[in-house]
């Protein structure tokens, strides 16, 4: 009997654990089946994603001569290298049926990714989504990237293309620029900001812009402005167009907004890519090194001859800066704007330089307001991340005349005067010809600090040139032409200031590349630092 007993009581064991089996095998089946159905559901979400606003808006992007924000980053970034944040994020709005329409990312594509092998951060609006406008969501996605690149030591990289704040979303718009505002501050001489406007950015979107480093505009579909053309209309009864207002020209010739302007958005990007090789990744690292074939000890024989004889002949300060520099490569920053200053990047024996020098052939090379605050604020750049400065100098003088006072030309070129005092990286200089009055202080001279200071015997230092000092010192003398060559023979070359070590030496010009390279090998340990402070208070 107890063994039957016991044989019934295996059977049931048995039984059960055979349920149990069953049931396990249920609920992995479950398991599987839910798993299976979240990645079809992920990748249903990432295929909408990869859309934005749909084929028909992508459509009529494409006909406006635009990339979308996704081609943008492609093309931007090495081929397979870019990591998007933030894809499936939805924004949260429910006022005017919102919730009825939501896209998998909202208007802005995030992440980061490599450009030349270098990593960077970025942003792509995407204006396929509610017009790339800024929602509360959007603004979060861009300060969680800009976060990431302060926390790491990343230059971060905007491409702009939206209609402006979301206004179903009201003070939640406004919340978000400004706290995408606060961390340009923040960034500001830590990594690098450039912003790439690749279709309209109205409002307090351009602020951002204008916080960055460096802005950079697309000829024909790209604009800038406070308030459009209709506000204009209704506020000054103006008649203006999108492009008169805001437009690449305006902005890269007028108002000096911009840094520069392409053609298209390839071109843009292309250019992009080419930039951000001169740039370093963070101010903790040094300035960018390359391999270069273009011999470090190369004479110039060229530029032994480009001085004219007359004294009030132009030449090009251009030419003279390609002849020095490695392959001729030189990156021109704001070239359509104060063309009587030329500013840019290049390499010394593959080591990135920040070049300055004063183009006579607009104005003599006058400093005038434009041309200063354009030099000083890329002079300010250039220190901020170790960056050497080497400035051509042939200068007559600050602008004269009533528009230039009443402009404000003493604060603003105390600015470029500032800023060169202020700078700590290797500054070397080279005086090609004049170098009158206060404009010779201002221009990296001895006085402010400047490393190496070299002049060409076509130099000339001095308080002002022969003619009008003579009329001054010898005014009513008739023997005012002799006076004339005294005062030339005495002042107009650089024996003035080399007798008092105001330059180190006087050089043949086609010794000046060789010279710089190795200032720029001895200078490269230099270690110099501004007295403690909160910040300075530079001339506004």
């Amino acid at each position: 009997m107890a063994s039957k007993v016991l044989s019934f009581s295996k059977g049931l064991n048995g039984l059960a654990t055979s349920k149990n089996v069953s049931n396990l095998l249920i609920k992995r089946w479950c398991t599987a089946a839910h798993t299976l159905a979240v990645r079809n559901n992920i990748e249903k979400k990432r295929k909408q994603a990869l859309l934005g606003g749909g084929q028909k808006r992508i459509d009529k992007q494409h006909k406006k001569g635009k990339l979308t924000a996704r081609e943008r980053i492609n093309l931007l970034c090495d081929p397979g290298t870019f990591r998007e944040y933030d894809m499936f994020m939805e924004h949260d709005c429910a006022d005017f049926d919102m919730e009825k329409e939501k896209y998998s990312g909202d208007s802005v594509i995030t992440g980061h990714g490599r450009i030349n092998g270098r990593l960077a951060f970025m942003f792509s609006q995407d204006f396929t989504v509610f017009g790339g406008s800024l929602s509360g969501v959007h603004a979060k996605k861009i300060c969680k990237v800009m976060d990431q690149a302060m926390l790491v030591g990343a230059p971060v990289i905007g491409l702009n293309d939206s209609g402006g704040a979301r206004i179903q979303e009201g003070v939640e718009s406004l919340a978000g620029y400004a706290d995408i505002f606060q961390r340009n501050v923040m960034s500001s001489g830590v990594i690098p900001q450039i912003s790439l406007i690749m279709g309209p950015c109205a409002g307090g979107a351009v602020y951002s812009p204008a916080l960055t480093d460096f802005t950079f505009m697309v000829q024909d579909t790209s604009y800038l402005f406070i308030t459009g053309p209709e506000v204009v209309k209704s506020v000054t009864n103006e008649d203006v167009t999108q492009e008169e207002l805001g437009g690449a020209k305006t902005h890269t010739t007028i108002s000096g907004v911009a840094h520069e302007a392409f053609n298209h958005d390839i071109e843009a990007l292309l250019r992009m890519r080419e930039f951000y090789n001169f740039l370093p990744l963070s101010n903790k690292d040094p300035a960018p090194i390359r391999h270069c074939d273009d011999p470090w000890d190369r004479l110039v024989p060229g530029l032994d001859t480009i001085v004219p004889l007359e004294t009030t002949a132009a030449y090009d300060m251009k030419e003279v800066l390609l002849g020095v520099v490695d392959e001729r490569d030189f990156f021109e920053i704001m070239p359509g704007y104060a063309k009587n200053i030329i500013v840019g990047f290049a390499r010394m024996n593959g080591r990135t330089v920040g070049l300055v020098g004063n183009q006579p052939k607009v104005a003599a090379g006058c400093l005038d307001i434009n041309s200063s605050v354009k030099g000083a604020r890329f002079v300010r750049f250039c220190d901020a991340f170790n960056i050497p400065i080497i400035t051509f100098v042939d200068v007559p003088g600050f602008l004269p005349g009533t528009a230039q006072e009443y402009g404000g030309i003493i604060k603003h070129g105390a600015k470029l005067l500032f800023a060169y005092a202020e700078a700590t990286v290797p500054k070397i200089t080279i005086i090609t010809r004049k170098a009158y009055g206060g404009a010779y202080d201002v221009m990296s001279s001895k006085h402010l600090r400047g490393n190496t200071n070299y002049a060409w015997p076509t130099a000339e230092v001095a308080v002002m040139g022969a003619k009008g000092a003579v009329s001054i010192i010898f005014r009513g003398d008739p023997n005012v032409a002799e006076a004339e060559e005294e005062y030339i023979e005495k002042f107009a070359n650089p024996f003035p200031a080399a007798v008092r070590g105001f330059v180190d030496d006087i050089i043949e010009p086609n010794l000046t590349r060789r010279r710089i390279c190795e200032d720029l090998d001895m200078l490269q340990g230099k270690a110099q630092e501004n007295p403690w402070k909160k910040h300075a208070n530079i001339p506004l």
